[in-house]
């Protein structure tokens, strides 16, 4: 009786680690075309530390973070060049593709920390750091923020931040599981 389970269960992972794949290899492919890639960094963080870096650079600028193996998670300030998860403005903490978009009013240098989660040794990732121009095309969006947020990241880009949020939790949600399942088939 477990063994018809068990491979469904095998099967059904397989094919959603295939999907997680290929989603991850066309991440490229939802950048719009008014973003300029400005810089792409490769690191490793071994498990509880953190690596810090130091923007320069002005104006709204999307930073887009994925672990290639391991997990690591994205903290962002413009009060302190050494963010963490108990100092930060911006964070993004996901078991995916984690995604900080740093609005133009921040104070310049603004420090980006990566933190190694402890879940894994070593974690491998890969940042991309993009100028976001659709400020420059229209910068009425930019001079009312509503709430110290960024006006129009709310606007433009608030449906599909959440779905990528929702994604997210899904995922997360889905990868405690197999843990789980996996834990107590082995």
């Amino acid at each position: 009786m477990a063994g018809p389970w068990r491979s469904a269960l095998l099967v059904l992972l397989a094919s959603q680690a295939v999907a997680l794949a290929r989603a991850s290899e066309d991440d490229d492919d939802d950048v719009p075309e008014e973003w300029l890639l400005l810089h792409v960094v490769h690191g490793q963080i071994g498990a509880g530390n953190y690596s810090y870096l130091r923007l320069n650079h002005e104006g709204r600028i999307v930073l887009r973070m994925r672990s290639l193996s391991g997990d690591a998670d994205l903290y962002v300030s413009d009060s302190t060049l050494h963010p963490s998860f108990d100092d930060y403005k911006l964070q993004s903490a996901t078991c995916g593709q984690d995604s900080v978009a740093i609005p133009a009013h921040f104070q310049r240098p603004v420090g980006i920390g990566i933190y190694g989660h402890p879940s894994h040794q070593e974690s491998d990732f890969e940042m991309k750091v993009f100028y976001d121009r659709t400020v420059d095309q229209y910068p009425l969006v930019e001079a009312y923020p509503s709430d110290g947020a960024d006006a129009g990241q709310k606007h433009a880009h608030a449906p599909k931040e959440a779905s990528q949020e929702e994604e997210s939790v899904l995922w997360t949600i889905l990868i405690s599981i197999l843990k789980l399942v996996l834990e107590i088939l082995f």
